[in-house]
């Protein structure tokens, strides 16, 4: 493997490294998400086209699923795409691992703050979604154990991916700069 690849895969690495370690707490607060690194920002911009064409997607489906599709459309998609890459080079499935992980994380943020409705939605008629689905169900109470839960799911996603993508690396750094070493 071109040793330039390496490196630039080892920048790489530690570039998304920093991003996990901010997406598992600066990105969990309101002054976080206001200075977020440009490329995480971009990310939840181009999430909230996907968001918002899951209300269009689940629309016919009925209320209550309307307003679980955009979040849904977050989850599902990426998932979709974890699963197309499956067979394919380690690098799209990584790559799609961690963005499945980047939108639970995402979506983690949206459902924890059902109950105080401080995100800034897309127009000032806008229905929270998740504040919505647990005044329908009648238990506000559940904003912050199903929050946790996707944000963790969504942690151990990125986390896996850097982690998967560090395996790798050293796996390719072995055989490029010390061949002698691999089996």
């Amino acid at each position: 493997m071109n040793k330039l690849i390496i490196v630039l895969d080892i920048l790489l690495l530690a570039v998304v490294a920093y991003f996990t370690w901010y997406m598992a707490t600066d990105y969990q607060t309101f002054s976080g998400r206001a200075h977020m690194p440009f490329v995480l920002w971009v990310i939840d911009t181009i999430d909230l086209f996907i968001h918002e064409g899951g209300h269009f997607f689940f629309g016919f489906m009925g209320r209550m699923i309307y307003f679980m599709g955009g979040s849904l459309m977050q989850i599902v998609l990426p998932s979709l795409a974890v699963w197309v890459f499956l067979k394919s080079g380690y690098r799209t499935l990584i790559g799609t691992l961690y963005w499945l992980g980047h939108n639970m994380v995402n979506v983690s943020v949206y459902i924890g703050d059902a109950p105080y409705r401080r995100l800034p939605l897309i127009s000032d008629t806008a229905i929270h979604d998740w504040n919505w689905i647990f005044r329908h169900i009648g238990n506000m109470g559940l904003a912050e154990p199903v929050s946790t839960v996707v944000f963790i799911l969504g942690v151990v996603s990125c986390s896996g991916a850097v982690i998967t993508a560090g395996y790798f690396l050293v796996k390719d750094f072995k055989e490029t700069f010390l061949p002698e070493y691999t089996t």
